[in-house]
């Protein structure tokens, strides 16, 4: 009926476990482990069989009128000697009714099967000791290898993702692989065991009417087969728009100011409530046919029994195949044990569709490859010695051209600005020297060597990095400032945010530099939280600095107070300055003008006022004068 994995062809054997391939291999560390749970599952399922193959021919003794004579077999290793083993039960039995009387061989027979019992279900609590932590650990593995992964993806592969979705693939994917995959590999070595077990004691005890029975066990295989193959393909679907589900809260908590100040509730609400009710559709389609397999599996187990019933009780009344009364007995009784294994096995088949749809979308981040990456033999950049260099430096993204041609070379110690409309390339121009992504054609040069010769860490640790919007995380301010620097004592972390004009308004706070400044920074103003970021790069101390406009979206004092942090920071430095607001970039060593990808125009600030071309326009649009 359910004896799925005895009645799967070899292929779809092979492509599940090609499915599990990730968590196979995770458990290569726990041979150990898998062996232990093995014995500790066959010893479980062997003191179970005792008690049931004890059980018809002891009661047959006991309230059996006419007392039978019984010869004592001849007990031995051999195959033999194990085939005599019921009769040697019957025989010590029948001798102890003699000898002892009918009440104290009950008694004695009662204590046999408790104690096959407690040891059943001692080596099944021992099988799930040793699971547990197989299951753990495989699952610890793989939310630090998608950990590890997210963190080694190129900020490229991100643009493309929302968000919420990878956030769902990290938590609900992975606790989904968690309760049906686990589950699943759990029941693909218990279930199965047990099932071949009792079909060899079943044969043993009668091959004839097992044949019969193996001929309907394929057949119910296959229904049930039939019925799970659409779970993988609603799984997949239910995944997705959970991911949806989550990327709209995402959104909806970091938008609620827009949100609230245009109104926007009843779209917002709109959305997530369409799409949470295709969610409860999807898994409701879902779990219809889950919970379809194990009633399913019981019904159809009970429909093989009544055909054993009805086929074994004519062999038995027409004593054809040398089947007695009380072996039919035991065989029936046996094969009650198959149908709990086999609903089990069905389950975790159909678990293992639903699994294999959400390792399918941790295995898309996890294969995911790495495009900026080092070099075999990439050395580290230990300083910065003259210049950076773009020698016909051109990037694509997804085949569209954003940066073309562009020739550059900015001097240790001098200040190049970048200027130009949305959409320009300035970003994309600044995000190539740290190798957030790589050129598309042409070359990077650090002290005329390409920077592909260097290793990343030691490209980045050279390099700071502020963005137009400050990214602090739920730490303290010590914590922020502190961010990828270790072992650093409290007078540099006090130093830097005195050059970051932080200082004054960290002393203000209760607990001063343990402040904890909550999710994204949210108890910090927006120029404390800018002045933090500021104070992170000072401390990093580094020869190189990218700074995306940072007082843009501030009010006129933190405006002042953050470029004065900034002017602080560039002294001495070489710096690359994305402009939004012309006036912070009139003492640039050189303004690069961007148009379409291209360099437009280049000079000092009196050079392109003087031209009258593009950057007069910026300039007067800016009314600076």
């Amino acid at each position: 009926m359910g004896v799925k994995l005895v009645t799967l062809p070899c292929f779809t054997i092979y492509s599940c476990m090609k499915r599990f391939e990730r968590i196979l291999f995770y458990l290569r560390s726990q041979q150990k482990n898998i062996v232990l749970y093995v014995v500790f599952n066959l010893l479980s399922i062997l003191f179970s069989l005792v008690s049931l193959a004890m059980l018809s021919p002891i009661l047959k003794l006991l309230f059996t009128d006419k007392k039978e004579v019984i010869a004592k077999p001849a007990m031995s290793f051999s195959l033999e000697g194990l085939q005599n083993a019921t009769e040697y039960f019957r025989y010590y039995f029948n001798e102890l009714i003699s000898q002892e009387g009918a009440i104290y061989a009950l008694g004695t027979a009662c204590i046999i099967i408790i104690i096959a019992i407690f040891f059943k279900n001692l080596f099944t609590y021992l099988s799930f000791r040793v699971l547990a932590p197989m299951r753990n650990y495989v699952m610890t593995k793989l939310r630090s290898d998608l950990y590890a992964k997210i963190l080694e993806l190129p900020i490229g592969f991100f643009t493309e993702q929302k968000k919420g979705d990878i956030i769902s693939r990290m938590s609900n994917d992975a606790n989904e692989i968690e309760w049906s995959v686990m589950s699943t590999l759990e029941g693909l070595i218990r279930d199965p065991l047990n099932i071949l077990i009792i079909l060899g004691v079943l044969i043993y005890i009668s091959p004839v009417l097992s044949v019969f029975l193996l001929v309907l066990l394929p057949i119910t295989g296959f229904l049930i087969g039939r019925i799970s193959r659409s779970l993988k393909k609603q799984s997949t679907a239910s995944a997705e728009e959970l991911g949806t589900l989550m990327s709209i809260l995402d959104e909806t908590l970091g938008g609620l100011r827009v949100i609230k100040a245009f109104n926007a509730e009843k779209i917002l609400r709109s959305r997530f409530f369409s799409t949470n009710n295709n969610l409860n559709h999807i898994r409701n389609k879902m779990n219809f046919r889950k919970d379809l397999a194990s009633p399913m599996s019981e019904f159809m187990g009970v429909m093989v029994l009544s055909c054993i019933l009805w086929f074994g009780g004519r062999l038995v009344l027409g004593h054809e195949a040398g089947l007695k009364g009380d072996s039919f007995v035991n065989y029936i009784l046996i094969f009650t044990q198959i149908i709990n294994p086999a609903k089990s096995l069905s389950t975790a088949f159909y678990n293992a569709q639903r699994g294999s749809a959400a390792i399918q979308r941790i295995e898309e981040i996890l294969q995911a490859p790495v495009t900026v990456t080092d070099l075999p033999n990439a050395k580290n950049l230990t300083q910065f010695e003259h210049s950076i260099e773009f020698k016909n430096v051109g990037f694509s993204y997804n085949d569209t051209p954003i940066l073309k041609n562009i020739n550059l070379t900015i001097q240790k110690g001098k200040t190049i600005a970048l200027v130009g409309s949305s959409g320009a390339g300035k970003s994309s121009l600044a995000d190539l020297v740290p190798r957030f992504h790589d050129v598309t054609s042409g070359e990077i040069l650090i002290d005329g060597i390409n920077i592909k010769s260097y290793t990343l860490h030691s490209i980045r640790s050279m390099m700071g990095i502020v963005t137009q919007e400050p990214i602090l995380f739920n730490d303290t301010i010590a914590g922020n400032i502190a961010l990828g620097i270790d072992n650093v004592n409290d007078q540099a972390i006090e130093h830097a945010a005195k050059v970051a004009n932080a200082l004054d308004f960290i002393h203000k706070k209760e607990e001063g530099f343990q402040t904890n400044i909550g999710d994204r920074g949210g108890k910090l103003s927006g120029g404390e939280r800018q002045r933090v970021t500021i104070a992170r790069a000072v401390l990093k101390n580094p020869p190189i600095l990218i700074l995306d406009e940072a007082t843009s979206s501030l009010d006129t004092e933190s405006e002042r107070l953050v470029q004065d942090a900034i002017n602080n920071m560039m002294q001495n430095r070489t710096s690359i300055v994305i402009a939004h607001r012309l006036s912070t970039i009139r003492h640039a060593d050189e303004i690069i003008v961007l148009q379409k990808g291209e360099i437009a125009e280049r000079g000092t600030h009196d050079d392109l006022l003087a031209k009258g071309g593009i950057y007069r326009k910026l300039v007067d649009m800016q009314e600076v004068k």
